[in-house]
Formats: structure tokens, C-alpha cells, sequence
């Protein structure tokens, strides 16, 4: 018989919902078990398309022996880490306070109300790889409990208070300025890896925010090295095989410094963050390659990742078939029997499909290793010959692989992630031209306000299969307010912005430490748990407090409202020793710091944005890399007085001679208005 996670959303716990465990979600009826029969909790967290989480599963869940020691002895809970991060984020950073690292699945054993007293990570079925074994682990830990519950729980005493954030957290530094920005490069610099991109050695995770403040650092210093790195690192990548050279899209990160053997899964946010990477990047070199993967991006994640309503999966799983990589890996053999020996040679040759294989059992991840003109010389082949022939190729054995058994699709829509995705649609569109781009970032936009608005106007965590369910984090706010901002840029309409503003102020509301300033990333509004915590850390995806400066300095500069730059400087701030002790790790606040340090402009273009002269000053500056400006439409008509409803400056900036207006103001100065395209091309260069 199924278990109680039958009846829940989450593909991660309808995956367990056949296991012989007795499963409870997270939520009172489990808790209350916990306390009415004193007993122990097991809480495992992971998430649809992990790995680790699968082999775990397989070995001890399905396992009727595991099941029986769980059952009599725990309350055992499932939860989906990307449905509740806040549970992941109090419970990881216990195990990362007791072993120094952690991961996924989580496995975190608790007093029956709440508090940590053993946790780690994956846990095989009996000891081995130096680990030890689950079987014996609940077993001993059920027994400590049953016969010394005053020890572990003085355990769990201690181990929950060290869980607290520390109080240098919130003891305000200096504000920090260029110093901050200089020693970020430095540390970056120091890492970086000048033969084959990226920063440190193996594993190798993307981490768009670290190009994206190079990218702002080069603009600053016309530094020819941060742009090097940039370029050098985004190439790399898709050359590599963390790119999926068929399907397009990235996978999650690299497991060799080479980004040749990728881990397979592919997340939204990955897509999301890499497309802002490569479009800013783009827009400071013009370089067409960059715009280029924008477009194989967004094309997978319109293809692949896309809801009807608008809204944008989640994730694909990296296995299919119960092994890794399986569904993206080819043998010669299999290329030749499908695409023929003379265009399979082709390919082979150039992606690097060998006989010997680069990845498990003679299978090959396709990259590329080579120039195109040397494989071109090779095959004696002109460059646009071999280029028509690949693309032939690939389309072939697309189309093939499309027939194999696909990877699980975790098609919940999350809202923090849908923000990011938002976020860069709209910048994809305004720097390549593209308004299909914005046209797919506001029905996405539309998608999260209708179906994930809670009765009292705030958001959501989670839509599927019809329904919306958690209260959301500051996350979710603070991506989906970034989404909005970027959307409105670039189709410029006042009800993005409106709803921006909206949002934010909800979120400062919600998720504001009066006593200390900063966010929390739990909100009033969510569940108390054993740790309310403070999230800074610009890892795999930037922190809550992170994006909420930036979008506190934006917002501030395209309304006039200085008590939103008087909250991103608060921030800063408060975080000021963390971020300057080590500025890799909050880089994208470091691009707040950034924007605030300034120089920083205003632009505002006046008139219809019908007029041909509007869209020609709006597409100069959409096509320029301008990372310290905001960009408003004012029209001229009635949307002009909702306008300076919103950013009361602009109230006296009209038309000039009853002609388009564009008006640029720097560092709280204005210059003179002009009144053609190419004057507004000449100021902004």
C-alpha cells in the first residue's frame, strides 16, 4: 500500500510514496507522533533529480529490514529540499557544524521536537567506503535514545545553539566600497584557472555571479584580465561536457578541471544564470558566440522546461535506467549504425566519440576538444562544409536520443527559480533583439502572481499539478522582484515595475530583522523552526540578501525613493566583515557594492513607444552592457502621470519641442536632453 506521501505534490516524495517506510511529510501530524510516543526522528531531505538521493532509496527505503527498524523505532519524514529550503538550511548547516562538509541526500536524526543530534549525508545500507552503515546507525541511535534521552538531548541542546547565527553577523562594518571590489578580483584572480577556465580544480561548478562581477569589474577598470576570464571560462564551458552539445542546456557542474565529465542533471537555475552570464557578456564584447548560447539556452528551456500556463520546470535528473549519463553518452557504433559511417565519422571526430570512450564502460561524452578549422583540415572539408554537415549530424542523433528513455522531469515550478529564469529572458531580450524572449518572461511573469499569490498578496513557494502550497522565503521575493525589474527594462511596461515595488515592500515586511536589519530567509509568515537563519552566501544561486540589495539600489534609482537605498546600504553593511574577510564567496553582492560605489545613471526615454526615434534611443541602450543604470519610459499622454506616480522625478522631464526626449543623469546631475537617436548613442558611448 502506499504510504502518506500518495498524497503530496512533490515528485522528490511521490517517488518514496511505495516504499515500505511509513513516511509522513513534514507537518504536525508527524511532529505530534513524535512527541505523543517520544520517540526519535529520522528526516531525510533530497530532492527529485539527486543522484545520491536515488542510490540511497534503492538500497535501504526499498529495503523491508531498513523499513521495520524506522517504522517501530522512528518517525520517519520526508522532505523535498526545494520545496521547504529552510528545513534543508537549518538541518545542512548542522551536519556541515558536525562533519565539515555536506550534501544531498541530508540525513539528519532529531530529538522529537526538532532539535539535531547526529546528521550526515549518504548513508549505504551496511558500513562501507569508511562510512557507516544505515542499518546500524538507526539501530544504535534508536538504543541511545531509549536508554540515555537526557545525553542526547543535551547533545541536540548544544548542537541547536551552535546553530544561531553568530553575533559578528550582526554587528555592522564599514560600508564597503572599491577596497571590497579590488580584493574580490584578487581572490578571484588567484584561483583562476588560466588552462582551462573556471576558478579552483575539480569539482567545477559554473558560478555565473563570479563572471558577472568580473564583467562589472572590467567595465570599472577596463581590465583586460577579468575580461579574459570571463571569456576564457564561458568558452570553456561550452566546448566542455557540462554543455549538452545535443539537446543544448548546461548540466549541474563538472566533476574533472577539464568541464569534459559533467554531473548530468540540468537545473532552471543553472539555465537561468548562465543566460544573464553569456548576455552580459555579450553585450560588453559584441562577440556573436556569446549571444549564440543565449539562444541554445533559452532554446532547451523553452522546448523542454516550459509549463503550458508559462511557468518553467524545475529540473531533469541526471539518470536514466539507473545510471548516470546513460540517455547523453555515445559509443562509435552506436553514432555510425545510426547517422551512417561517413557522417558519423564527422561527428565522432570532431565531438570526441572514441572507441576507448572518456566516460563509464566505453561510453563517450560528446565535447569539443579542437578547433573546427583543424577537424575541417583533417577530413579535408571546407569550415562551412564541415559546419552543415555536423549541424546535419546533430540534428539526426537529436532526433535519435529524443526515442531513448528519457531522464526523470521534476515539473514542479518554484517561484524563486521562475524569477531567475524571468530575469534572464528579459535580459536575453533586450541585449540579442529578441522580444519573443520578453514576450516568454512576462507570461511567466503573469503565471507566478495569478497562480502562487497567497489571500493576503504574498508568494508562494511551489506550483503542481494545479496547486500552490508553502509560504514563501525571502528568496522568492527577492528573485521574483529581480525578475520583474529586468522584465520591465526591457519591455518597459509601468505595471512590472508597480509590482516590483509591490513585492519588495512585502518583503521588507515579511522578512526585515528590525532589531539588526537584514533578511531573514524565513519570514513571519513561515514556520518556526529550532534556528532562524541569515542567508549571505552567493553559492550555487546568489543569497536572498544579496539580490535584495541590488534590487533595493535599482528600485531606489527608478523611483527616487532613497528609504530603498537606505535598506540596500543597511545590508551591505551589516554584512560588510563577512563579505570583505571573503569576497568570492558574495559576489553578487559585490555588484551591489558595485552600484552603490557608482558612478551610476538614469536614463529616461520620453515619448510613444510606438515612435520610431523612442525604439531606436531605447535599443541603444538595451544592446549596451550598462551594469550601473536604470532605464524608464516615460509616454506622452496619460501613462505619464502613473509614471510620476511611481518616480515622482520624472514628472518634469517632457518632451522637448513636442519631439522624443532622452534624458541621462549621472550621479544625481543630469545633462542636457536630446532629441535624436544618434545624440542618445553619443551620450551613452
Amino acid at each position: 500500500m502506499p504510504n502518506r506521501l500518495a498524497r503530496e505534490k512533490s515528485p522528490y516524495l511521490i517517488q518514496h510514496a511505495d516504499n515500505p517506510v511509513d513516511w509522513f511529510p513534514w507537518g504536525d501530524e508527524a511532529l505530534a507522533k513524535a512527541r505523543t510516543e517520544n520517540k526519535p526522528i529520522f528526516l531525510s531531505i533530497g530532492y527529485a533529480t539527486c543522484h545520491w538521493c536515488h542510490v540511497m532509496a534503492h538500497e535501504s527505503f526499498e529495503d523491508d529490514h531498513v523499513a521495520r527498524i524506522l517504522n517501530e523505532k522512528w518517525v520517519a519524514i520526508k522532505v523535498d529540499r526545494e520545496e521547504r529550503p529552510d528545513l534543508d538550511q537549518v538541518y545542512m548547516a548542522a551536519c556541515q557544524a558536525l562533519t565539515g562538509q555536506g550534501g544531498w541526500p541530508l540525513s539528519a536524526f532529531l530529538t522529537p521536537d526538532g532539535k539535531p543530534f547526529y546528521v550526515g549525508t549518504y548513508f549505504p545500507k551496511t558500513s562501507r567506503f569508511g562510512r557507516p552503515g544505515f542499518i546500524d546507525l538507526t539501530e544504535q541511535l534508536a538504543a541511545k535514545w531509549a536508554s540515555d534521552p537526557d545525553i542526547v538531548s543535551k547533545a541536540a541542546d548544544q548542537l541547536t545553539q551552535a546553530l544561531q547565527d553568530p553575533a559578528e553577523m550582526f554587528t555592522p562594518g564599514p560600508k564597503p566600497g572599491e577596497d571590497a571590489l579590488e580584493r574580490g578580483y584578487r581572490q578571484l584572480s588567484r584561483s583562476y584557472d588560466s588552462r582551462y577556465g573556471g576558478f579552483g580544480s575539480a569539482p567545477k561548478f559554473p558560478t555565473p555571479h563570479n563572471l558577472n562581477f568580473l564583467l562589472r569589474y572590467h567595465y570599472r577598470h577596463q581590465d583586460p584580465q577579468a575580461l579574459e576570464m570571463v571569456e576564457r571560462t564561458l568558452t570553456a564551458m561550452r566546448q566542455g561536457g557540462i554543455f549538452d552539445h545535443l539537446g543544448l542546456g548546461f548540466h549541474r557542474y563538472s566533476v574533472d578541471e577539464k568541464w569534459l565529465v559533467p554531473h548530468f542533471e540540468k537545473m532552471l537555475y543553472d539555465q537561468a544564470l548562465l543566460a544573464l552570464a553569456f548576455a552580459e557578456t555579450y553585450q560588453a564584447t559584441g562577440k556573436a558566440i556569446f549571444g549564440h548560447v543565449v539562444e541554445e539556452i533559452m532554446t532547451y528551456v523553452l522546448r523542454d522546461m516550459t509549463d503550458p500556463g508559462g511557468g518553467f520546470y524545475a529540473a531533469e535528473d541526471a539518470d536514466s535506467e539507473g545510471r548516470e549519463g546513460l540517455y547523453y553518452c555515445w559509443t562509435p557504433d552506436q553514432v555510425n549504425r545510426e547517422i551512417g559511417p561517413e557522417l558519423g565519422q564527422v561527428f565522432c571526430q570532431y565531438y570526441g566519440i572514441t572507441p576507448e570512450g572518456n566516460f563509464e564502460d566505453g561510453l563517450s561524452i560528446p565535447h569539443i576538444s579542437r578547433p573546427l578549422t583543424n577537424v575541417a583540415n583533417e577530413l579535408g572539408l571546407s569550415v562551412e562544409e564541415l559546419s552543415r554537415q555536423l549541424a546535419d549530424a546533430a540534428k539526426q542523433l537529436y532526433e535519435v536520443r529524443e526515442k531513448r528513455i528519457h531522464p526523470l522531469k521534476d515539473d514542479k515550478i518554484i517561484t524563486s527559480w521562475n524569477g531567475l529564469m524571468i530575469a534572464a529572458l528579459a535580459r536575453a531580450g533586450r541585449a540579442l533583439g529578441r522580444p519573443v524572449y520578453v514576450q516568454a518572461a512576462a507570461k511567466a511573469a503573469r503565471f507566478i502572481l495569478e497562480n502562487l499569490s497567497s489571500s493576503q498578496g504574498g508568494l508562494l513557494r511551489r506550483f503542481r499539478d494545479g496547486r500552490a502550497d508553502h509560504d514563501g522565503f525571502a528568496e522568492d521575493y527577492a528573485y521574483m522582484t529581480f525578475g520583474l525589474i529586468e522584465l520591465y527594462e526591457a519591455g518597459l511596461d509601468l505595471n512590472h515595475l508597480t509590482e516590483a515595488i509591490r513585492l519588495t515592500e512585502k518583503m521588507l515586511d515579511l522578512f526585515w530583522d528590525d532589531s539588526n536589519g537584514g533578511l531573514f530567509f524565513s519570514g513571519r509568515n513561515n514556520e518556526t523552526l529550532v534556528a532562524r537563519k541569515k542567508e549571505v552566501h552567493d553559492g550555487a544561486t546568489p543569497s536572498a540578501n544579496s539580490v535584495a540589495a541590488m534590487n533595493l539600489i535599482r528600485l531606489g534609482r527608478l523611483t527616487g525613493r532613497t528609504d530603498f537605498e537606505s535598506k540596500a546600504d543597511e545590508i551591505m553593511t551589516l554584512f560588510s566583515r563577512t563579505t570583505l574577510e571573503y569576497p568570492t564567496a558574495h559576489t553578487h553582492m559585490l555588484m551591489a557594492v558595485d552600484f552603490a560605489v557608482g558612478p551610476a545613471a538614469e536614463i529616461v526615454v520620453a515619448g510613444n513607444s510606438g515612435d520610431e526615434v523612442v525604439q531606436k534611443m531605447t535599443r541603444a541602450v538595451h544592446q549596451r552592457f550598462l551594469p550601473r543604470s536604470v532605464l524608464l519610459h516615460k509616454p506622452d499622454g496619460p501613462g505619464a502621470e502613473e509614471l510620476a506616480r511611481v518616480a515622482g522625478f520624472t514628472k518634469d522631464l517632457t518632451l522637448v519641442d513636442g519631439r522624443p526626449t532622452f534624458y541621462l543623469c549621472r550621479d544625481y546631475a543630469c545633462q542636457k536632453p536630446v532629441t535624436s537617436a544618434e545624440e542618445a548613442e553619443s551620450l551613452l558611448s
